[in-house]
């Protein structure tokens, strides 16, 4: 039973219809200095400038993601600017100055992600949308994202971040647990590939 409050931002599962997810990812640039922490499982998009940087909207109407949101970050690659080494990291450090710094995103717009709610969510809920809440939060020791989805924002608005495909079932975790673990996937309107708009 998922019943202790653990997030863990979006981790990849597999394909709408059930086919696998390959680990295909895109890289992109990161300005250099660029100052906020991406944290592994967090929502990104691309910019006018042509880099990445996190989302910090919550996937609803009053806070929808912009134009260019591209998908999952995943990790990094960079100079660390004082060994001179290249550094493969699971987040950015916010500030880091390094001209060379790409960013691992999974941007297929089809890929299933799981997440915890940080509140129960129903049977009834399935098929529905779903923000999220502290989407710029994370831990800068095990660099992950400590996002999660938001019951209070589940609603039928196809403005709305995610839909709801399915429900994690495992000796771990039902449907209905105090913290729901959840499958989504990006709405068309929410991602960058799919939406239409240019940024």
């Amino acid at each position: 039973m998922a019943t202790t409050a653990a997030p863990y931002g979006l981790k990849a599962v597999n394909l709408v219809g059930g086919q696998p997810y390959a680990g295909s990812t895109r890289l992109v640039k990161i300005a250099s200095g660029y100052a906020a922490n991406i944290f592994n499982g967090s929502v990104v998009s691309v910019v006018a400038a042509g880099t990445v940087e996190i989302v910090d909207e919550v996937g609803t109407n009053a806070s929808a993601f912009p134009a260019g949101t591209l998908g999952v970050f995943v990790g990094c690659s960079y100079t660390d600017p004082s060994t001179k080494q290249k550094l493969f990291s699971q987040y950015w450090p916010t500030g880091t100055v390094a001209s060379d710094a790409v960013a691992y995103v999974i941007d297929d717009p089809d890929v299933v992600f799981q997440i915890q709610a940080d509140e129960a969510v129903a049977q009834a809920s399935l098929g529905s949308n779903i923000g999220v809440v502290n989407p710029t939060a994370g831990s800068t020791v095990t660099g992950n994202s400590t996002m999660a989805a938001d019951p209070t924002t589940i609603d039928v608005t196809n403005t709305i971040a995610f839909k709801i495909v399915d429900f994690v079932s495992s000796t771990t975790s039902e449907v209905g647990d105090t913290y729901t673990d959840l499958l989504v996937k990006f709405n068309p309107l929410s991602h960058a590939y799919t939406n239409g708009t240019g940024i």
